[in-house]
């Protein structure tokens, strides 16, 4: 079984990070700003900071990344309790999104990738109900929905379909830059 699918309580850094994460992350200008957005455990933030960037990680609970609080800047954020964007005016090299979605956040990620930056996005589509958590609609993508959620940012990778990771999944994933030439690939 992958590491990342054993029980909730391992520390962040018996975690690794996303396969799709760790892959596209070579899109980014080396040692920039990341934010990672509901952090949770923080693998990514984590994956980040020891390659030397700059880090962010906002989640509703940061009792799980207390221990960065030296390393990264902690932000202790309801992002769905309709208080504003904290990051409003910010731009970071690297947004990166796992397992979480809230749709009224589409516009400010968007907004938070610096020129030359990239989004990554990796999370649950309709289909998971079939095999475990996320069920609840609003919590799963539509077919296609990240090709079209980030307008402003050209697509370098896309994919959606089912997984066997932490037993089986249907997913969505994208990575988008902010660039006016096509870029190199990875």
């Amino acid at each position: 079984m992958d590491p990342a699918c054993t029980a909730r309580p391992k520390p962040a850094a018996a975690t690794p990070p996303s396969a799709w994460v760790r892959r596209w992350a070579a899109l980014a200008p080396a040692g920039g700003t990341v934010l990672d957005v509901a952090c949770g455990w923080g693998r990514h933030l984590r994956w980040f900071l020891d390659a030397g960037f700059a880090g962010t990680g906002v989640d509703r609970d940061t009792g799980m990344v207390d221990d960065l609080a030296d390393r990264a800047e902690i932000l202790r954020h309801d992002l769905e309790d309709g208080s504003p964007w904290p990051f409003a005016g910010r731009a970071f090299d690297v947004v990166v999104v796992t397992n979480y979605l809230h749709r009224p956040l589409f516009a400010a990620l968007e907004q938070a990738v610096a020129p030359g930056g990239v989004l990554l996005y990796e999370t649950f589509m309709r289909g998971n109900e079939a095999f475990g958590r996320p069920r609840n609609p609003d919590h799963l993508l539509g077919t296609g929905e990240l090709l079209t959620a980030f307008p402003a940012l050209q697509i370098v990778a896309f994919e959606q379909g089912k997984v066997e990771t932490c037993g089986t999944g249907v997913v969505q994933r994208v990575a988008c830059v902010r660039a006016a030439e096509p870029v190199g690939l990875v």
